[in-house]
């Protein structure tokens, strides 16, 4: 069972997969634009090259020789993916998957036209002038989004026409890799929005987590809880929608799939191949598998039986507020010394204004209160400060 896993980005999702695989035995190869990211400092080894160089991505297959290539962001040269899958390297969950959803006009595609899934309206544009153009026809409010990002990224709402020349810098400023089109959505207006992260495995059926909502600022969140509190007939709508897009796009792994809910009824919004953000609500036992665990055992083909919510949860994010090349900590005392709760640094060697630098995790009882372990997690958050 041991096996050797190319891991392509190594940022703090990527540090708890790695985690997860050595704890039983796997080998982790981590990759990544720079020396330092967080997993490879708990890695086997790690290689630094630019991933959307396609011949750099292709001479590290070749030397390591994978078992599993895991993409861990959006910037990588995702079309060499089938190139892999034909040589017979497996691809996590697919190269089919890796390329949707790397590009969100692929994947919402996808889900509105080809599967029918309920989606807000949308158009793309590939410069200003056509953003102005996709805006008025859509409507004011509107959510601009590149293509390509990650965590939010150059993601704005445009309120009225003198936005709409801000919303396309933006989004450019966040785009990763070398897509400069944008996609237009229609606002919805929401109740609330979850991530359901979903298990696809080889030899066994889909698994859902129970719901994790979340609270996202700039496009990124802020903090997560689980279980999120909504109607039977939403969830079952969610877990169909995922169940869907998720088995057009093949492969085993655990999915992010996030949805807006509104008065009438379930939108489905974004879709991540891998472990998602708002998941580090996991990281607090909330469940028997971790959403790391459960993406390593899918890969692995490990039987997964069951997932049962053991206890309830929150997380909340600590952010940078400057810019350091030597950034350190100062308040860890206060969220050590709280009781049911936990914390994580991800060990990023520079940091910048809004760069998620660490979590922190609360927990209580199945019959305690969310809201309360959340609002626990955003104080214990706020004692700790990037210096």
């Amino acid at each position: 069972m041991q096996k050797k896993i190319l891991l392509l980005g190594s940022g703090e999702l990527g540090k708890e997969f790695v985690i997860s695989a050595q704890r039983i035995g796997q080998t982790v190869i981590a990759v990544d634009s720079y020396t330092g990211a967080p997993a490879m400092q708990v890695a086997d080894g790690f290689e630094v090259i630019n991933m959307l160089d396609g011949d750099a991505l292709d001479s590290i297959v070749e030397k390591h020789k994978p078992d599993f290539i895991v993409p861990e962001v959006e910037a990588i040269r995702t079309e060499r993916f089938y190139d892999y899958e034909n040589q017979g390297y497996t691809v996590v969950p697919s190269a089919k998957a890796a390329n949707f959803t790397m590009n969100r006009k692929s994947i919402r595609d996808l889900a509105a036209k080809e599967l029918g899934i309920k989606t807000a309206p949308y158009k793309y544009a590939d410069s200003s002038e056509s953003l102005h153009e996709a805006a008025i026809s859509i409507g004011l409010p509107c959510v601009v989004k590149p293509l390509m990002s990650s965590s939010g990224k150059g993601q704005s709402v445009i309120k009225t026409e003198a936005d709409i020349d801000k919303a396309w810098d933006y989004a450019q400023e966040g785009s990763r890799g070398d897509v400069a089109e944008v996609i237009v959505e229609g606002f919805i207006d929401f109740n609330y929005e979850i991530t359901l992260l979903t298990v696809t495995q080889n030899d066994g059926p889909t698994l859902f987590c129970n719901p994790i909502g979340h609270r996202q600022e700039r496009g990124d969140y802020q903090e997560s809880w689980q279980p999120a509190k909504m109607l039977d007939e939403h969830l079952k709508t969610a877990q169909s929608m995922a169940e869907e897009v998720t088995k057009a796009l093949s492969g085993a792994g655990i999915w992010g799939v996030e949805f807006f809910i509104a008065d009438d009824g379930v939108y489905f919004s974004e879709l991540s191949p891998r472990p998602h953000d708002t998941g580090m609500v996991t990281l607090g036992n909330t469940q028997n598998f971790n959403e790391f665990e459960l993406h390593l055992r899918a890969i692995l083909s490990l039987p997964i039986p069951e997932i049962t919510q053991e206890r309830i949860g929150a997380s909340a994010v600590i952010l940078a507020s400057e810019h350091s090349d030597n950034p350190s900590f100062e308040g860890i005392e206060k969220v050590a010394s709280a009781p049911k709760s936990d914390l994580r640094l991800f060990g990023k060697p520079t940091s910048r204004p809004y760069r998620r630098m660490g979590v922190v995790v609360t927990y209580d009882d199945l019959d305690g209160d969310v809201e309360k372990a959340t609002q626990r997690a955003k104080e214990l958050a706020g004692h700790v400060k990037v210096i």
